[in-house]
């Protein structure tokens, strides 16, 4: 696998150092705010558009962000082993409260979308260098103890954000969605400055960035990932837009190849893909990425228009996952001690095919505990997939690794998501026109159904829609085990702490 002696050793040097706790809690912080910003903003779009205008475009307040974050995670990754963990997370905390203020001072859609996109600069830092750094402060048995803290920080977050968004939005303004992101993002600052502390890197040839492959991957990844965030939606996928979309961002992977394999220190270098486990893993968490849309995006719809739930109703059917989800995480360690990363994620990914598979099998209109029972049984069947692969493939790697590793298998994870709202998008779409003759879409659908003019076959429509999407996430998680049955080690390379 290419391990060495010399990486087992920088494997196993105190790579941050002082008042673990404080630093810990700032991780914390740090993470609270990008698993906010995922949900605090959607409950406020009415509010925002409403003072802004921009209806038309609203929605790059999303991608915007999205697109940001997911190409600049390669790159943050390499920058955090070649200077060091703690300038990338500050610049990454800086770029994001900025953002954050700037967004709070926006007099125009178009300027709040720009923005956004600072936002998601930053966050592409926060996302990765907070995982990297959880490995580097524990050693390999502990590792589960930070990843589970994390893990109960998005579930927090994912229950607290839309219910927080709403009440700000509501009763003081749409601005302090963003604004309340300065006092917590100022604490994890100063907790990182006074308390994170790296050893001194020898100042050698070695630290040269290649900021060619850097702008290559940016470019790439920007131009790939808006062809398929507006595909179908503000263009057909097959119109002169998305094919010159797809067609540049094809010409510019090209150049990333040749860029990256000319550069002595190249942003994604070869060996990501040419070691076993980190490939096996890239991909297993891409499948996780494109599954985990099903349940996210179209969940809501179905409790809403099927189930006849409101909205509030419907967003505590999703949010139950996230209450499993940390828990069976924490819990997985007594699993792959026992058994092993890659049985305990393929145990974990088996389950969470057969639920997905299941849910197309819920009766008609059904009742809202059943689809609750299976989103609180997919929580605990991905917390037990996913969190050993990231602990056993970090623990593959050493310091001067770590980052590259971390944030290919987060740049994965992105764009399975991004590629999964693309593909079941139009699958949703698909089932509808081919059930209502082609009147619609998902969305002109549910706006119906929420204006109360849609007849029952609109209903059973949206149900079959559903559906569909969820048989194609059961053969996102089916690939996922295949992946880690054919590709990955059954016993992973860890180094030694």
């Amino acid at each position: 696998m290419g391990s060495t002696g010399s990486a087992a050793r920088e494997a196993a040097r105190p790579a941050a150092t002082g008042r673990r706790g404080a630093v810990v809690a700032a991780l914390m912080l740090s993470m609270a705010l990008a698993a906010l910003d995922a949900t605090i903003v959607s409950t406020a779009v009415p509010q925002i558009v409403g003072d802004l205008g921009g209806f038309s475009v609203f929605s790059w307040l999303f991608s915007g962000y999205l697109l940001a974050v997911t190409v600049t995670l390669p790159v943050y990754g390499k920058l955090s082993d070649t200077f060091g963990r703690k300038p990338v997370l500050v610049t990454g905390s800086v770029l994001f409260l900025l953002g954050s203020l700037l967004c709070a001072l926006a007099w125009n859609m178009g300027a709040l979308i720009a923005f956004r996109v600072v936002q998601g600069l930053g966050g592409g830092a926060l996302q990765g260098t907070v995982q990297t750094l959880a490995a580097d402060l524990y050693p390999l048995k502990d590792r589960p103890r930070i990843q589970s803290k994390l893990s109960t920080v998005w579930a927090v977050s994912a229950v607290a954000g839309p219910g927080l968004g709403g009440v700000l939005a509501a009763y003081a303004d749409w601005r302090w969605i963003f604004l309340v992101n300065l006092p917590i993002g100022a604490v994890a600052l100063w907790l990182i400055v006074r308390h994170l502390h790296e050893p001194e890197r020898e100042a050698t040839a070695h630290a040269r960035v290649d900021w060619a492959g850097a702008l290559a991957v940016f470019a790439c990844g920007g131009v790939l990932l808006t062809a398929l965030v507006q595909g179908g939606v503000a263009w057909p996928w097959l119109s002169a837009p998305s094919l010159a979309l797809f067609g540049a961002g094809l010409a510019l992977a090209g150049i990333v190849v040749l860029v990256e394999r000319r550069a002595a220190e190249p942003i994604i270098p070869g060996w990501v893909w040419r070691r076993r486990t980190i490939a096996a893993v890239n991909l297993a968490l891409g499948a996780l990425g494109l599954l985990m849309v099903a349940p996210s995006v179209f969940l809501p719809t179905y409790a809403q228009s099927v189930l006849g739930l409101a909205p509030v109703a419907a967003g505590f059917v999703l949010s139950v996952w996230t209450l499993s989800w940390p828990v069976s995480a924490a819990l997985s360690q007594h699993v792959y001690r026992r058994i092993g990363f890659r049985d305990t994620a393929m145990l974990g990914i088996a389950a969470a095919a057969l639920i997905l598979f299941a849910f197309p099998f819920l009766p008609y209109p059904g009742q809202a505990w059943q689809p609750t029972l299976l989103m609180l049984l997919l929580g605990a069947a991905l917390g037990l997939f996913q969190l050993p692969l990231i602990v056993g493939v970090q623990s593959t790697v050493g310091w001067a690794e770590r980052g590259t590793t971390t944030a290919s298998v987060l740049f994965c994870r992105q764009t399975g998501q991004t590629v999964g709202a693309a593909v079941f998008g139009a699958v949703a779409n698909g089932v509808l026109a081919a059930r209502l003759g082609g009147a619609g879409d998902l969305d002109s659908v549910t706006r119906a159904l929420d204006s109360g003019s849609a007849p029952e076959a609109t209903r059973r429509a949206i149900a079959e829609a559903v559906h569909a999407v969820y048989l194609g996430a059961a053969c996102a998680a089916a690939l996922a085990f295949l992946v880690l049955l054919f590709l990955a080690p059954r016993k992973f390379p860890v180094l030694t702490d």
